[in-house]
Parts: structure tokens; sequence; C-alpha cells
């Protein structure tokens, strides 16, 4: 399970490292993770928590040019021993290694220190939110409403009677390990189900970007494209960010910008039955296809 910094602000990390640009953002996120062979790339940040695996790390990292934008997230070395004596506010190179289904760091090397203040010294960084109550499994899904791909609107109440999954995500992230995972994933638990004599006929995909200002219908229908959605059963939505935040946080589901520009997120799947209640949560990226199937299967039979 991957815990991402909330909270943490991390200064001064551009005059303590040197700032570097971000190339202009592009509408095809998917150029980074569809590519045949692996691709490097020399990165720059500030560890901000390093996990009791031993192996994972936070850093909130420089733009990476070429690549991403800069963000906070946690990354896997596949050398951990890069690791041992590191501690949160130093600063740090490393290398990024992306394939077409993962990413990892190494050549991890401290380079000096930061001071790390904590958000109540140094202002806000996150959203303000509606006073919402966490949800639990059987709990009832409340009703909230988007604009999908299409520029049509969408809401959770109209797929009442049918199994739904959801799932939160940027088009602008291209980590194979994160957005694009999900992404994939209910990919292929779309062609999957199609692909079933015996599938059920009430199911439906939801996936929300939590990005308003980027994700216009067009970028969404565009990511969408990519992944050979069929619009009548999968939608790729967006609104308000004050109702995104709102469904977001009744799952535990994290996002917001960091001091550096970039998004901090967290990850969150979650089904809803025929009857319209909460099935499951899944926390994280280790969720796979088969499992989201026989969840839907599950989640469509319910009465």
């Amino acid at each position: 399970m991957f815990r991402w910094t909330k909270l943490s602000v991390l200064l001064p990390l551009f005059s303590a490292l040197g700032s570097q640009a971000a190339p202009p953002a592009s509408t095809n996120s998917t150029d980074a993770y569809t590519a045949a062979g692996p691709r490097v790339f020399q990165a720059r940040g500030v560890v901000t928590q390093l996990d009791p695996d031993g192996k994972t790390v936070v850093i909130q990292h420089e733009s990476i040019p070429g690549y991403m934008e800069a963000m906070t997230m946690p990354f896997v070395d596949k050398t951990p021993s890069e690791l041992v004596g590191l501690r949160p506010g130093d600063s740090i190179t490393f290398r990024l290694n992306v394939t077409s289904k993962e990413g990892w760091i190494d050549h991890v090397a401290k380079t000096g220190e930061v001071q790390i203040i904590e958000a109540g010294a140094a202002g806000p960084v996150v959203q303000v939110v509606r006073d919402v109550p966490q949800l639990e499994v059987g709990d009832k899904l409340p009703d909230y409403h988007f604009t999908n791909e299409l520029g049509q609107p969408i809401s959770t109440s109209q797929f009442q009677g049918q199994a739904l999954a959801f799932t939160f995500f940027f088009t602008r992230c291209p980590y194979p390990n994160f957005c694009p995972y999900v992404s994939n994933g209910f990919e292929e638990t779309q062609k999957k189900l199609q692909a079933m004599t015996n599938a059920p006929a009430n199911w439906h995909l939801l996936s929300i970007s939590f990005d308003p200002e980027f994700d216009t219908p067009a970028a969404l229908k565009a990511y969408a494209a990519l992944r050979e959605y069929d619009p009548a059963r999968w939608d790729f939505v967006t609104g308000d960010l004050a109702d995104l935040t709102a469904l977001g946080s009744q799952f535990g589901e994290y996002f917001g910008h960091d001091p550096a520009g970039g998004f901090n997120h967290n990850l969150r799947t979650v089904i809803v039955d025929a009857r319209g209640r909460i099935q499951r949560v899944i926390q994280g990226n280790t969720w796979t296809s088969d499992e989201l199937v026989a969840e839907m299967l599950k989640a469509a039979a319910a009465k």
C-alpha cells in the first residue's frame, strides 16, 4: 500500500536544487508508457518519507523534462541498499526507469539537505472541502453530478440497478504504476466483460478526473479513445472541484497540488452493487482486471 504526503511543504526545494522548466503539457499522456522499450530519465528531488518495506521512498521531485511535471509520489528502488541512511529532507538525484508496464528508480545519491516545514507554518496546500462522512461497505452511494468526455451530464444515480466501478485519475499522469495502471485495468475489465458469453448486461465503468482545469471533455475524449473505450459501458468524467474532493474524501481519496505545483494523490477504486450500495473499496494499485471482473459480476447480481 502506498502512503502519500498530504500536509508537508518542502522549502526551499528549488533554491536548494535549482529549477528546470517543464515541457508543455501534452494531451497525449500515454506516449511515455506505450513505448516499446524502457525509457530512462535523470531526476532530482527531496525525500519526504521512507516506507517500512525498505524499498519505497516518497519523493517531491522537480519536473522531469520530456516525461512529467513536478509531483510528490512514491517510487520503488530495485536496489534498496541505496536508500539506507536517507532521511526526510535529504535532497537527492536519481534515475527514473519506465517501461510499458512499470516504473522504478535507481542510482539514488544524496546531494544535500533542505528543511521540511509543516503546512501549518507555511499556509494551507490542500483544498477546503465539504464536511462529508466517510463511506463504508454497505453504505448507499450519494448522488454526484459530472460532465463526461462527450460533454454530457452524468450522475451516479443513473446507474442504479447496475454494477458500477469508478476510480480517480488525471490524464497528464504518465507514470505506469499509477493513473495509467487503473486506466489500463479498466480497459482490460471492459474487454473481458464484453467477451464473456454469460456476462450480465447491467454494468458500467467510470473514470473520474480530479483535474477539471485541464481535463476538458475534449481532453478526456482523446484519452478515452486511446483505450478503445465503449461509451455505452465506460465514461470519463470530471466536474466541480468541490464535488470531486467531497466524493474522493468519502473513500479516503486525496488529491491536491503540492508546493512544486504538481499533483499529490493516492489511489482508490470503488465497486457499487446494483442496489446502489458500496460493495468494496480497493486501495492502491495491487488489483487485477480479473479481480475487478469478479467484483463486477457479484455487484451486478445483487438484489
